[in-house]
């Protein structure tokens, strides 16, 4: 049996208070469309149908590649949201999953528990329920003695004994598809809110002698809808619980697991440990038997095998097995620390590489440079790249020692097995096995002390 799913993202989300398109909202380092959609994609759908409206475009270009879209002009309810999707779908011969793109911790699994349920017990409609402890705000199902589903119970439209149902409707269907759309022309707005209800098609499919029942998932937690901040928040933490539990069942070690902010796309090989305080974010990966300390930021990067990072900043790098970086120092984009290589404390590197087994020990700053391997690189060494109007590149041969405060001044090339003096300042390039000084000599004056207003004679004067 042909699967489709409709996701419905066409609220405006006003209280979220934001400029951003709600759906748009991000947890764990992707959006929340994104999520439903991505959980959704698992069932192995024939079509995935994103219902859009408000900030269409930014959707769109978010999910591009994985679901065609359908526009509803006016926020006329769900039914109204889900018929838009008519010209898409209501021909086909199958199952269609509804659900909301405001909820991000519904899972592939329970997707797939819903299609089967719903296959399995020949329904027509299938309504995905939770159980939970404070229901208000959510639909109720209603059932008869036999525990059939009669009808869906909105929050305002229920009386004093329906509000007392703890069973709640998650905001997730399975339908037959074309008994869906044909049921949807006969939805009608008499209810509190004056929207067209999709709820409403449960019972519409019951009057007509077809089959309706519900699947009641065990963790009602995954039913979370984001409708403001609060909320937001609580399925980031949530989420983030899932994301860090999965990561020690494939054996990575967490110090802190409650303040460890992995997104959801990070990939983290076994006996790798992070400590408490780090953040990883986007399309990371990390080896295996790496260490992350306590006040690390990693972004979209690539960390290799026996890595230490030690309270520092990588972002859009690759730190390549067995080198080492820390503490505070700075990773910025293109910077490519090659194996063996250790980047000490207060390191600042950006678009340059680091050769194998070279040292950037510590208080430096490598902008726009290519060194070799085996090079030593001394403390307060500036590699400057930048005019004032264009970049340049500095080259640094393998086996080359750079002295204490230097200061290259790009462009230059300097050869393999060169020596640069501490404190020189380079503007030429410097020969294979030459020393360059360049520095003014140092003068001593006589007796200079006697000449200060104070000396060990005197007093100020």
């Amino acid at each position: 049996m042909k699967k489709f799913v409709v996701v419905l993202a066409a609220g405006k989300g006003t209280r979220m208070k934001s400029k951003l398109y709600k759906v748009l909202h991000k947890v764990c380092g992707k959006t929340m469309v994104e999520h439903v959609v991505d959980a959704a994609l698992g069932v192995d759908p024939e079509e995935v149908v994103t219902i859009v409206g408000t900030g269409a475009e930014d959707v769109e270009k978010v999910l591009e590649g994985k679901s065609k879209f359908a526009f509803q002009k006016e926020q006329l309810g769900t039914g109204d949201a889900v018929k838009t999707a008519a010209e898409l779908l209501e021909n086909e011969d199958g199952e269609t999953l509804v659900v909301t793109g405001d909820t991000p911790l519904f899972t592939t699994e329970t997707f797939n528990n819903l299609f089967k349920y719903h296959q399995e017990s020949g329904n027509a409609a299938t309504v995905l329920t939770a159980v939970a402890p404070n229901p208000f705000g959510y639909g109720r199902i209603i059932r008869d003695e036999d525990g059939n589903v009669l009808r869906i119970v909105e929050q305002k439209d229920g009386n004093s004994e329906e509000l007392k149902v703890k069973e709640i409707n998650t905001g997730v269907f399975c339908f037959n598809n074309k008994k869906l759309f044909e049921a949807l022309k006969h939805v009608t707005n008499n209810n509190a809110q004056g929207e067209y209800y999709l709820t409403d098609v449960l019972e519409i499919l019951r009057k007509n002698g077809d089959k309706v029942g519900a699947y009641t998932m065990p963790d009602f937690s995954e039913s979370l809808g984001v409708n403001d901040r609060v909320a937001l928040a609580q399925a980031t933490k949530i989420m983030q619980k899932r994301i860090n539990e999965e990561h020690m069942k494939n054996g990575v070690s967490f110090i802190d697991p409650d303040t460890a902010y992995i997104d959801s796309d990070v990939k983290i090989g076994n006996d790798t440990v992070i400590e408490g305080n780090v953040v990883i974010k986007g399309n990371t990966e990390i080896g295996s038997e790496t260490v992350i300390t306590s006040g690390s930021r990693i972004i979209d990067s690539r960390i290799g095998n026996n890595v230490t990072v030690t309270s520092s900043t990588i972002e859009d790098s690759v730190m390549e097995d067995n080198t080492d970086i820390g503490p505070m120092s700075h990773l910025r984009p293109k910077a490519l620390i090659r194996e063996g290589a250790h980047i000490g404390n207060f390191v600042e590197i950006k678009k340059a590489e680091i050769g194998v087994d070279s040292k950037v020990g510590h208080l430096t700053y490598v902008g726009d440079a290519t060194l070799g391997k085996d090079i030593n690189v001394g403390c307060g060494t500036i590699f400057s790249n930048y005019d004032g109007v264009k970049k340049f590149h500095t080259n640094v041969g393998d086996h080359s020692f750079i002295g204490a405060g230097a200061t290259l001044i790009a462009p230059v090339n300097i050869a393999d097995h060169a020596f640069i003096a501490a404190d020189s300042t380079i503007t030429k390039d410097v020969d294979k096995y030459d020393m360059a000084i360049a520095r003014g000599r140092q003068v001593n004056k006589p007796d200079y002390w006697h000449k200060l207003p104070l000396s060990k004679d005197k007093e100020w004067q």
